[in-house]
């Protein structure tokens, strides 16, 4: 384990000191990277806030009904999330990502112990 992360070290060390000698796609190429999710979006309008949220949900804890400035992606960090959004259910854990439309949805925490999430949401300015 400590040699995977002396690796893994080494390599983010190589990846952050390549760009200044002028092999920026050789350290690109080093950094493991993985398409978690892609999806088209057309902008509300041309002046909009980007928001990351993080939200933590008690041991049993259900959101009422309810709907957020904007659409887009949440990561889940830890514990079980069952997400009704738009008439859809559809159950996340540790590592999910997943598309939140922006219409009307509940999250409720169906895991042993506290989850928790973030929220990336693309929203016109307030």
């Amino acid at each position: 384990m400590q040699i995977e992360n002396a690796m893994r070290w080494i390599a983010v060390g190589a990846a952050l000191l390549l760009p200044l000698a002028g092999h920026s796609e050789e350290a690109a190429a080093m950094v493991p990277r993985q398409l978690l999710l892609k999806k088209a979006l057309d902008l509300p309008s041309n002046s909009v806030e980007a928001r990351v949220i993080r939200v933590q949900f008690p041991s049993g804890y259900k959101t009422p009904l309810h709907t957020h400035q904007g659409p887009g992606p949440r990561y889940v960090l830890k514990g079980r999330l069952k997400v009704e959004d738009n008439g859809q259910t559809q159950v996340y854990g540790p590592g999910d990502v997943f598309w939140e439309t922006g219409a009307a949805m509940t999250v409720e925490n169906i895991g042993g112990g506290d989850a928790e999430m973030v929220i990336f949401e693309v929203a016109p300015k307030s």
